[in-house]
């Protein structure tokens, strides 16, 4: 048989509990809580009767009680890119492990943004998360004028007052740029964002600066601006690969990456033994061997759990103060540059 709690109480009441237990109602109530306060043979006597009965905390008599939905809103970018099922399901994780649920908005597009407005205002959930946000989004300035919880991952913008995690993609762009240095790759050009994605732009930053460090500059021409899809990795890599060649080039994403390889093949060029391609972002199939792309890698679990855990403790004090975090990026060397290794 199987009873399920109800607040405080259960329909197998907390008293029947104690009975059946030989403690008292308090006991039962601080071991359901999870509260250290209670000796380990109570603890026992009660975990024993709760297997027994086969209970099931209420989940949403609790959130009553707290006076929270139980629930945290996602916002994603387009999902055919593979980079946000990765981050999505590291979150999902996190999400299903600290016992709440997980609502998901695709942000593809101004209306797509509609329902999860419309929940924000409802106060369906009690945080959100957004992967993908600019200072345009509707879903993002809606949450911060309602006062929730907002923590941006993969994204970062100055003056938006909420949590920010994000790789350290100045410190990927940079490590890129030494990896071709180290290995006389001067004449390079990169592939990224517009200047409207902070991922790309930081990532562009970071590879043009080393270079400017090391005293070589990076032409405009060889440096131009894209989306983060392959159709706009294929159409940069044909222009960049039309007269001559570049040594290297540096994608500001695995999905730009192999946009630029299979530029390389139509031009009749071979990689990495003609050109080198570097990625970046480290999605499951930049490791399969047909592609076997050189990349950066994203702390994708690290991003999620610190995501959820900066979330929550804003749920439980909303003085704190706000941060940003970077968490430190590893090139992962493989066949798209000979496997030579940094």
């Amino acid at each position: 048989m199987r009873f399920v709690a109800r607040d405080e109480e259960w329909m197998l009441t907390g008293r029947e509990i104690a009975r059946l237990a030989g403690v008292s109602q308090a006991t039962v109530s601080r071991v359901v809580q999870g509260s250290p306060r209670v000796s380990p043979e109570n603890r026992r006597r009660v975990e024993k009767v709760l297997a027994e009965v086969d209970y099931v905390p209420n989940a949403q008599a609790r959130a009553m009680r707290i006076k929270r939905s139980g629930a945290i809103g996602v916002v994603v970018g387009e999902i055919t890119n593979p980079w946000y099922p990765v981050m999505l399901y590291a979150l999902a994780r996190e999400i299903d492990g600290a016992g709440l649920r997980m609502n998901v908005w695709v942000s593809d597009g101004e209306n797509s943004e509609q329902a999860a407005i419309e929940a924000i205002r409802s106060k369906l959930v009690d945080g959100l998360i957004f992967t993908t946000a600019t200072r345009e989004s509707k879903a993002l300035r809606t949450a911060l004028d309602m006062g929730l919880p907002v923590v941006l991952v993969n994204r970062s913008l100055e003056g938006v007052t909420s949590d920010q995690v994000t790789g350290d993609n100045v410190g990927g762009g940079a490590a890129v740029a030494t990896y071709f240095l180290t290995h006389g790759r001067t004449d390079v050009a990169v592939v990224g964002g517009g200047p409207g994605i902070s991922t790309g732009r930081e990532r562009r930053k970071g590879f043009v600066d080393a270079f400017a460090d090391a005293g070589i500059g990076i032409p405009l021409a060889r440096a131009p601006e894209t989306e983060f899809t392959h159709e706009a990795g294929l159409e940069a890599g044909r222009k960049l690969l039309a007269d001559k060649p570049p040594q290297a080039i540096f994608c500001a994403t695995d999905i730009i990456a192999f946009g630029v390889i299979d530029a390389a093949r139509q031009r009749g060029l071979r990689v990495p033994e003609d050109l080198w391609v570097v990625g970046y972002d480290d999605i499951p199939m930049s490791a399969w061997k047909v592609l076997d792309l050189t990349t950066i890698r994203q702390p994708v679990d690290e991003m999620a759990a610190i995501s959820l855990q900066k979330l929550l403790a804003r749920l439980d004090d909303t003085n704190t103060a706000f941060e940003h975090r970077r968490i430190e990026t590893e090139l992962i060397v493989r066949g798209t540059t000979g496997n030579v290794p940094m």
